[in-house]
């Protein structure tokens, strides 16, 4: 059977059910992302199949890493999975013994191994403090009313006072929605910015505005997928039984279709099914529940309240979901903040670049131990 003759075959399937296997991967695209991308991508599969001879990640054990479990709950009784890596005894950072705690908050239908290799090589920094959002990985399930991203900054408060000294110093780091989190954290706590937090990373994420992010497709293709994705995810949630069975039984469009959306280089296929296996093990009314306040985030104002702490903004040039233009907007709130382009990169740029991704993590942490010795 050709390429086409799959993509014919397909066609007639793209409405609420195989929408459903789309949505968790595409994220704010939801469900009718298919519509744009079906009649192109069925050829790739035989790529993707190609590369799967050759896996530099194979062995890498993705999802394994685990920490000191802290028990958190959140201001509304959710239960939050929080994990918490010490540096290494003898290591730098524990000689100085100065408190540095680094905390790590993923993005949308993702989850805290995400940081993988952040988690891997960068124990050495000081203690790091991984979790998950509420509905998110291990943590508990929340009321759909209390999915937004106010709330998410709450839960952020939640973790820093279980797992940060309480005079600090801390580093926030945040990825697409974790990012958004930080500026939540700001707008709930704008007195500890340059005092208890001493640095934040915005990585692969946005002030506001993800309404207009087309996502590599064209422009009236765009408009179409904004006004069909409502009713999409609606009827997906009243089928949800349904859609959660036939998503776990995967295929290969949808692992191209997260491809496509999380990375702009041909990473391994295990790091690819490693990102696909976290965005389908997230349940499908949770991808519902968080797109309004996705939708709704508007945070320009509360990127002010970093000036003065360290701050890294950070980007894969070719990131689909948060598109570079986003960090544009949040350095120029930033006077002397540099954005960072990270060269063929998508969206998941802490994986599919996490080299580099280390290497500015830790020039960060740097600056900021040298401002607090400037201050001692």
């Amino acid at each position: 059977m050709t390429a086409l003759d799959e993509a014919r075959k397909r066609l007639p399937d793209l409405t609420s059910l195989n929408a459903g296997r789309f949505a968790s991967a595409a994220g704010a695209v939801g469900a009718a992302l298919a519509v744009g991308t079906a009649l192109g991508v069925v050829a790739e599969r035989v790529v993707v199949r190609r590369s799967l001879k050759s896996d530099p990640d194979r062995d890498e054990p993705y999802g394994a890493l685990r920490g000191h479990v802290v028990p958190v709950t959140a201001s509304d009784g959710v239960s939050l999975h929080v994990e918490v890596e010490d540096p290494p005894i003898g290591s730098l950072a524990d000689k100085r013994d100065d408190g540095l705690t680094i905390v790590f908050s993923h993005g949308y239908a993702l989850q805290q191994d995400c940081w993988h290799y952040q988690r891997r090589d960068l124990r050495a920094l000081g203690r790091l403090v991984f979790w998950d959002q509420r509905s998110h990985g291990r943590s508990g399930r929340s009321d759909p009313a209390a999915a937004t991203i106010d709330q998410l900054g709450r839960d952020l408060a939640a973790v820093v006072d279980a797992t940060c000294p309480a005079a600090g110093p801390v580093i926030l780091v945040g990825h697409s929605m974790g990012g958004m989190t930080l500026m939540a954290y700001a707008d709930l706590r704008p007195e500890e910015f340059g005092s208890r937090v001493r640095g934040v990373a915005l990585l692969s994420t946005s002030p506001g505005g993800l309404t207009s992010v087309g996502f590599g497709l064209p422009a009236p293709l765009v408009r179409t997928v904004r006004r069909a994705t409502p009713g999409v995810m609606t009827s997906m949630v009243r089928q949800k039984e349904l859609v959660e069975r036939t998503r776990k039984l995967g295929s290969d469009l949808g692992l191209v279709v997260t491809r496509r959306l999380s990375f702009a280089s041909d990473v391994s296929p295990t790091m690819a099914a490693f990102v696909h296996r976290m965005l389908w093990n997230t349940p499908i009314d949770v991808v519902a529940d968080f797109l309004p306040t996705l939708d709704q985030h508007d945070r320009l104002r509360a990127i002010q309240l970093f000036t003065g702490v360290e701050t890294l903004v950070l980007v894969g040039d070719k990131d689909l979901m948060t598109p570079p233009s986003h960090s544009v907007q949040i350095v120029a709130q930033l006077p002397g903040v540099e954005l960072v382009r990270v060269p063929d990169s998508g969206h998941m740029v802490m994986l599919e670049r996490y080299p580099e991704v280390n290497q500015q993590l830790r020039d960060l942490t740097s600056r900021v131990r040298a401002r607090l010795a400037a201050t001692q």
